[in-house]
């Protein structure tokens, strides 16, 4: 056997700098001018969008007649057509990245088996070498100083061993986060789909809704008052109407409402969007408490943290069902009536505890639920993003912060693609829901 093989360590390290400085070439990035065609055409629907919503306010503030019921369905149904234009130019928007993103897994697929074969070759050319005694080195040197050379070559072969080893890491986990933002995005494009349907469903609705009432009334307000005085519900039937939780379980309306108003007092936040955003009707597209965390959590950024919220709690981790990864792959994970994800649960956790008096807080305790829910809306509520955003039309500011912040729930930093559905969806439910509030504590006093 020969004792240093030159070319073969040669041919190794070539390898490795020729593998390791190849980037993400089989990336087709988006054209810029493509994405800044469709934003610009998501600005000016929006525009619009907003301008129909201040008018179908505008009606609503009027008061109950029979014109401004026909005016507001009509302006209703415009307001539907526009956002589903915006969401069919929203889920084009996403099958631009979803290719792009597609591109870059591809290269870091080819990166990783690149890196795992310089890793091969850097643990052959290594044992070639330490396999060879120092005796047998001196000998067959022809030098002392190549006897030092070859010692040399060996310990940065061994320290570069550990450099691979760290590359060959982070390339696996660069590829775990890169399948996950893929997984997300075709989550999205589900989601939009799903609420397109919604959508033209709730548009014939409103043209049935419109025609319907037009039929009844035979356009008479007298008639139409009749209809209104009999529709309207009693603050005792609001009170005992069920309640069912974004992640599971129910309650009246009223208790329902005990808890997110000890929750909006202690954490500044209305009472009305925390039930709206924790209502299982405004949830769209959730996989909810169906789980064993093993296969459903992030492996490193939540399965470390909710186990060790179980440990505090005194809770089995394998007992504890949590909401399920989805059909794209996108993880879940989450925990209890509020579906708070471990890792975002550790953020507010302290402050929860001392805001409720329960320490540790469980995610799966109705008032350290919704006081954590609480938490996390006051701070979208109150972010940069969402005022920003609420200035869009200074009379519904309001709407739109609470839009925003709806949808920053939702899907944190994807906000901006659910801000017009999930968003609008239940902002304009806090705007039922504080009727009905209004409703029962009136009957109260």
């Amino acid at each position: 056997m020969p004792v240093f093989k030159r070319p073969h360590f040669l041919a190794s390290i070539f390898l490795l700098f020729v593998l390791f400085s190849s980037a993400f070439a089989a990336t087709t990035p988006v054209s810029n001018e493509d994405r800044k065609v469709l934003e610009q055409q998501l600005i000016e629907l929006e525009k619009q969008i907003n301008q129909t919503e201040t008018l179908v306010t505008g009606f609503k503030e009027k008061g109950k007649t029979l014109n401004k019921e026909i005016g507001g369905l009509d302006k209703e149904i415009t307001k539907t057509n526009l956002q589903i234009k915006a969401i069919d130019l929203t889920i084009n928007k996403i099958n631009q990245e979803v290719r792009e993103n597609e591109g870059k897994i591809s290269a870091t697929e080819i990166q990783l088996n690149n890196k795992k074969e310089a890793l091969s070759s850097t643990l052959n050319a290594l044992y070639d070498q330490e396999s060879t005694s120092l005796i047998e080195i001196l000998i067959s040197s022809h030098s002392l100083s190549s006897f030092f050379d070859n010692l040399n070559s060996l310990e940065s072969l061994q320290s570069n061993l550990g450099e691979v080893l760290d590359d060959v890491e982070k390339a696996r986990d660069e590829l775990v986060d890169q399948k996950q933002d893929l997984a997300l995005k075709k989550t999205d494009q589900g989601n939009l789909r799903q609420f397109r349907d919604q959508s033209k469903k709730e548009l014939e609705e409103n043209k049935l809704e419109k025609k319907d009432l037009l039929a009844i009334t035979k356009g008479k307000e007298s008639a139409y008052q009749e209809i209104v005085t009999i529709s309207k519900k009693t603050a005792a039937q609001i009170r005992n109407r069920i309640f069912e939780f974004l992640g599971g379980g129910q309650l009246s309306f009223e208790d329902a409402y005990k808890l997110a108003k000890q929750a909006g007092d202690l954490t500044g936040m209305q009472p009305a969007m925390i039930l709206a955003v924790l209502d299982r009707e405004s949830a769209f597209g959730q996989n909810v408490g169906r789980c064993k965390y093993q296969g459903a959590m992030h492996p490193k950024r939540d399965i470390p943290i909710f186990l060790a919220i179980t440990k505090a709690l005194g809770l089995d981790p394998d007992t504890m069902l949590v909401s399920c990864a989805n059909k794209d792959g996108a993880y879940g994970g989450a925990m209890g009536p509020t579906q708070f994800i471990p890792s975002t649960w550790q953020l507010y956790s302290d402050e929860i505890g001392s805001l409720t008096g329960n320490i540790p807080p469980s995610p799966w305790r109705n008032l350290d639920a919704f006081v954590g829910t609480g938490l996390y809306l006051s701070d979208s509520f109150n972010s940069s993003a969402c005022i920003n955003y609420s200035k869009q039309i200074p009379g519904e500011a309001l709407l739109l912060r609470n839009r925003c912040t709806a949808a920053k729930y939702y899907a944190g930093s994807r906000w901006m693609t659910y801000r017009l559905t999930y968003g609008d969806k239940v902002a304009r439910k806090a705007q039922e829901f504080e009727e009905d509030i209004k409703s029962i504590t009136a009957a109260n006093n």
